[in-house]
């Protein structure tokens, strides 16, 4: 991106926070750690720029100026339990193929912990996650 943005241009990217601020991945790996702890490797919040100051000192390493980052917070709704599930089955991002590669019982034990964490024992409903990205804002010298 440097290499392509004239003097004085503004480079700038986001990252989700995979480590604490994507509640909505955090519960899934936190609950898949607590099943089978040998996949702890797996989880997200082992990639690289996806904490705080790491896009940042990125940005310095690349000779940009001015370099900012800011943390960008919503929420997500989720309509129900499914809304929440669904996209892990259709292979979405890494824990997405995660899902899909589980034994049957092993998805099914995952599913079933996963909404027992999210909506308890009552009936289904609706429910917010947090989720939060690291922005990081930098100018070509």
């Amino acid at each position: 991106m440097t290499r392509v943005t004239r003097r004085s241009g503004i480079v700038a990217a986001a990252v989700w926070d995979y480590g604490d601020g994507m509640e909505m991945l955090r519960l899934f790996w936190d609950t898949v750690v607590a099943l089978r702890p040998n996949d702890t490797q797996k989880d997200e919040r082992h990639m690289r720029l996806c904490r705080q100051g790491e896009l940042a000192t990125l940005w310095r390493s690349r000779d940009l100026q001015d370099v900012t980052e800011d943390a960008l917070t919503m929420t997500t709704a989720f309509a129900s339990f499914d809304d929440y599930w669904n996209p892990f089955l259709e292979k979405q991002g890494p824990a997405g193929h995660y899902v899909a590669a589980l034994p049957a019982p092993d998805r099914d034990a995952l599913q079933r912990a996963l909404r027992q964490r999210l909506i308890g024992d009552g009936p289904d409903h609706s429910f917010t996650l947090t989720a939060r990205a690291w922005a990081a804002r930098g100018v070509v010298a």
